[in-house]
């Protein structure tokens, strides 16, 4: 597998152009396999052996091994039988370790073999009948003599990347490998040396990128002459300058430069000194280089006014990252006027303690700057009129704090589309009144500042793209400038408690709100924002009661639109539904619409009031609330009798209710059959205690009497107080846990007769089995026969 690179060392994408979209490509560096390694771990079984101290290769390897890492150990040796069982072995790295010879066969079996990485080890000579299906092969780093090409080379018409080193070269090194399409050669020239006066050369065929890596702590001194072909990106490591060898350099990159193909120069870890740096751009203005890159510059000795003239040039880009200024007196504008005069389009210069840029003295030809990680102060570029052409200005980590003078910088930038100023400490409190920005600028980057809301109120009428993220933002004012242009908006990891309208931003189509304090977002938000297509406000504290239930069905039918829904929506409040996300958070319609809980509770009170008058209807209930009051007072007032009394035995027989219609029946029939037997019967007239209420009566000679007789007639029904005495023995019925009811149907009783509220009644003569007074006289000695019965037991009870 082969993974095509575009190495961010060969190409301007390093100037930062976040918004404006990269350069064009110039180097492709081809690393295989990920620089095939870069993503080994993908592969899979993988297995990392590395700076374990070992000696020797395991020998547990799992057989279907494809990416083995045995860097930074102490292997002196590679055998056959090391790595003959890894059949699908593609990626093996042994680089920094103690190997001193080796032999291609040891790969015999491991025919899919890819990346090969030896390098930084201690080999002197190979071997050779390389693996075919080689694509990256580092044997740089080593202690070869000459470079280690041999004609079995041209065999890996696969490969695309080949690290060398040695200590001299000849003309024809590479000629092996020359019909080779390579994309990458690197040369290790850290043992390089040839004597005082000698010169080298060596031809470098059919490689679109090469990089040569020199001492780290000598004097530039290689004097060997190399051609190239095609070459496209060149770079160059570890390179120490001062004004006596400076020319080497040059005129190293003499032959180098030639080539109308070379776009790319990067250079990186130089020391020199500033009159050697200037008179190296100097000699690259003309040359046919683009793209010219310096990362870990250290500027050593002085700095003085050196003469830098601006040429015509090819050049289109120029980037210095990380310069270390070693000399700490000197003239501030001999080192930023070479800088500002120079005639190209893009200029970076960060991670650098420059304090101040200049502004040019005659219009420039920059459209794009970038200064991230100076020094920068407000001061900057104020008051400059001669960067008419400036589309994209980056500031980021200087020391910008004034937002109004960031603006007013910008007045005269008529072209400027881009402006980021992120992670300063830009305040907006310090507004001074109308701010007087570009008018130009779509792209504006505020984020990491400790702006507050008043920065709305300062800000450019055309911006599209606004990023506000990370600052001190609580709420957008009602007034702010009506950014009818603006189309992004990024207010995230803020303290804003609600959701931002867009009547101001009449364009808005997408809104980072995400990381802020809003806990009841207004489902009205989408109907102010209609052209939203993008919203994340995720992982704020949400507080899942009624108000938020129309939001989650908001987001819920435009779900498409919303980022990170539904996994970074939860609720923070209450703290029983802690945790629970958005969509899964429920609240019945009745406890969230006040309207509907009055109206249900008024429909469930009209229920109830017609079922309560349906009872007062049909059943009488007031009456028989009534009775249950007083039976409750009369049983209170039993409570206070003294407790002999209350255990005193029964005193009657019977207890007998009638109708004063039926008294004939009672006392000529009845009375004279029951007490014959010596049956004590119990009569209101003659029984009832003076003095007494009647239901106290009724109630206590119920209680005293062993049975209850109901006469019963279409006369007893029609009787208030004979329903009394029914309804007090029924309910003794179930207080004593006793049968003692006896009903005698005097007169029979149609059921349509009976009263609603006589229910028990009804229910009594369904349930219960009661005698029937016989017209024929024949059987009136069953009847009675039948009544005494079920005084037996007490009768037996009493003559004793």
């Amino acid at each position: 597998m082969v993974l095509i690179l575009w190495d961010s060392r060969c190409n301007m994408t390093r100037d930062r152009e976040p918004i404006v979209g990269s350069f064009h490509v110039v180097c492709i560096l081809a690393l295989i396999v990920g620089s095939l390694m870069q993503s080994s771990d993908e592969l899979e079984p993988a297995v990392d052996y590395s700076d374990r101290n070992l000696t020797h290769v395991p020998k547990d390897l799992p057989p279907r091994t494809k990416a083995l890492n045995l860097s930074q150990n102490s292997i002196q040796e590679l055998q056959m039988s090391d790595v003959s069982i890894l059949l699908e072995l593609r990626v093996l790295r042994l680089s920094h370790n103690r190997i001193q010879k080796l032999d291609f066969n040891v790969f015999k079996f491991n025919r899919e073999l890819e990346y090969l990485d030896i390098s930084h080890n201690h080999l002197r000579n190979i071997s050779c009948c390389p693996v075919v299906s080689l694509k990256h092969l580092d044997l740089s780093f080593n202690d070869f003599d000459v470079l280690p090409v041999y004609k079995e080379f041209g065999n890996l018409t696969k490969l695309s990347f080949l690290g060398l080193s040695a200590t001299k070269f000849r003309h024809l090194d590479l000629l092996p490998v020359a019909h080779l399409h390579l994309n990458y050669i690197l040369l290790g020239l850290v043992g390089y040396h040839v004597k005082d006066g000698e010169t080298e050369s060596l031809q470098v065929l059919n490689t679109k990128a090469l990089h040569l890596v020199f001492h780290q702590n000598s004097l530039f001194s290689v004097q060997v002459n190399i051609s190239v072909n095609a070459l496209r990106c060149l770079q160059l490591s570890n390179i120490k300058l001062n004004d006596g060898n400076c020319q080497k350099l040059i005129t190293f990159l003499l032959e180098l430069t030639r080539g109308p193909s070379l776009l790319n120069l990067t250079l990186y870890h130089v020391e020199t000194t500033w009159k050697c740096l200037v008179k190296l751009f100097q000699f690259l203005w003309p040359r046919p280089v683009e793209y010219l890159n310096i990362y870990n510059l250290t500027i050593i000795q002085s700095i003085n006014y050196e003469n830098f003239t601006s040429s015509k040039t090819v050049l289109k880009a120029l980037t210095i990252e990380h310069i270390t200024n070693q000399v700490f007196i000197f003239s501030k504008e001999a080192l930023y006027s070479v800088f500002v005069n120079m005639n190209i389009r893009k200029l970076t210069i960060a991670d650098t303690p420059f304090i101040h840029m200049l502004c040019p003295p005659s219009p420039s030809t920059f459209v794009f700057l970038n200064f991230t990680q100076n020094v920068f102060t407000d001061s900057v570029f104020q008051d400059c009129p001669t960067l008419k052409r400036l589309q994209t200005l980056i500031l980021q980590k200087n020391g910008l704090k004034n937002l109004f003078k960031v603006a007013l910088m910008t007045e005269n930038m008529a072209s400027l589309e881009t402006l980021d100023v992120s992670l300063n400490s830009l305040d907006s409190r310090a507004y001074e009144g109308t701010c007087s920005w570009a008018e130009s600028i779509l792209v504006l980057n505020l984020s990491s500042n400790v702006l507050t809301g008043s920065v709305f109120r300062c800000l450019p009428p055309k911006v599209k793209v606004l990023d506000l993220h990370n600052n001190r933002i609580k709420s957008i004012p009602q007034k702010v400038i009506k950014l009818e242009a603006l189309q992004e908006l990024n207010v995230a990891s803020n303290s804003l408690m609600e959701l931002p309208g867009c009547g101001a931003f009449s364009s808005l189509s997408v809104l980072a709100i995400e990381h802020n304090s809003v806990s009841l977002p207004s489902a009205d938000f989408f109907q102010s924002c209609q052209k939203i297509r993008s919203i994340a406000a995720g992982n704020n504290p949400f507080q899942c009661t009624c108000e938020l239930r129309e939001f989650v069905k908001r987001i819920g039918q435009v779900s498409e639109v919303v980022e990170g829904w539904p996994d970074s929506y939860s609720c923070d409040f209450p703290e029983s539904a802690q945790g629970t996300l958005l969509q899964d958070f429920h609240m019945s319609p009745l406890s969230c619409d006040t309207g509907l809980l009055i109206v249900t509770i008024g429909a469930i009170l009209l229920v109830l009031a017609a079922f309560v008058a349906f009872l007062c209807y049909c059943l009488d209930l007031p009456w028989y609330l009534r009775m249950v009051c007083q039976w409750t007072q009369t049983r209170r007032r039993a409570r206070n009798i003294p407790v002999e009394e209350l255990q005193r035995a029964l005193q009657f027989h019977a207890f007998v209710s009638y109708s004063e219609h039926d008294s004939a029946w009672v006392k000529n029939e009845l009375l004279p059959n029951l007490e014959k037997d010596g049956i004590r019967v119990c009569l209101h007239e003659r029984n009832f205690i003076p003095g007494k209420s009647i239901v106290e009566n009724i109630i206590h000679f119920i209680e005293k009497s062993y049975k209850s007789i109901f006469v019963l007639s279409p006369h007893f029904i029609q009787s208030e107080w004979c329903h009394y005495e029914l309804y007090f023995a029924h309910h003794n019925l179930f207080h004593e846990g006793s049968d003692n009811l006896i009903l005698i149907l005097l007169e029979p009783i149609p059921q349509d007769n009976i009263p609603n509220r006589y229910h028990k009644l009804r229910a009594l003569m369904t349930q219960r089995t009661y005698l029937e007074w016989p017209t024929e006289k024949s059987k009136h000695g069953l009847f009675w026969a039948n009544l005494r019965a079920s005084f037996i037991t007490k009768l037996a009870l009493s003559n004793e």
